[in-house]
């Protein structure tokens, strides 16, 4: 019997799709009306193609933007500060992955730091990066958390979502009441249950 180690195949590298020009998304925004049942050509759809196409510069403008970036001027100077820092109340805009429905609701978002902050519009500017992709809210949170943990090297970060998904209110099981609450929580807030409560108390929830 052959000794030899066993050879894994090689990880393929996930190549990135090309980006099609304005003009084929709007070809394929043509092909969806038509397909629904309508005359992309109507008066009240032909200009449908470019407004689509421009709400979707908008709505996914957070592939075009780093941010590890966002968060990488930082101020050293805390004068020994070394308790939470909170923001509560981050409108989310975001899209589902699976569906392309928006979900709509409200981050919380915290970190212990060490010997650096960072400006607080830049955690809401990093809310924002992640909202606008296709995502599902479990990856967006902790995509967040993973942020923060990466660029301040805090003690401990805290992050939770609270969306309302229209893939659920509108398709589906009809249910418009019913949100979705999803939390990440890394280093000392992730070993300290008091922590844990501590922030979850000074969020409101």
């Amino acid at each position: 019997m052959s000794t030899d180690p066993i050879k894994k195949p090689a990880l393929k590298s996930v190549a990135k799709t090309a980006r099609p020009s304005k003009n084929e998304a709007m070809a394929a925004v043509r092909t969806l009306i038509a397909w629904a049942g309508d005359n992309p050509d109507r008066e009240g759809l032909k200009d449908t193609p470019k407004r689509v196409v421009n709400a979707y510069t908008e709505w996914y403008r957070g592939y075009d933007l780093d941010p590890e970036a966002e968060l990488s001027r930082v101020f050293e100077d805390v004068s020994g500060y070394d308790d939470m820092v909170i923001l509560r109340e981050i409108d989310v805009e975001s899209h589902c992955e699976h569906h392309m429905a928006p979900f709509l609701g409200t981050a919380y978002v915290a970190y212990l730091p060490t010997d650096k902050v960072v400006g607080i519009s830049k955690l809401v500017k990093v809310v924002e990066i992640f909202a606008k992709r296709l995502q599902t809210q479990e990856t967006m949170t902790a995509q967040i958390a993973d942020a923060i943990d990466k660029a301040l090297k805090p003690r401990g970060a805290a992050v939770m979502i609270d969306a309302v998904h229209q893939c659920m209110n509108t398709r589906g099981v009809h249910h418009p009441n019913v949100s979705t609450i999803t939390t990440q929580f890394t280093g000392e807030f992730k070993t300290n249950p008091q922590l844990q409560d501590r922030f979850l108390k000074l969020i409101g929830k």
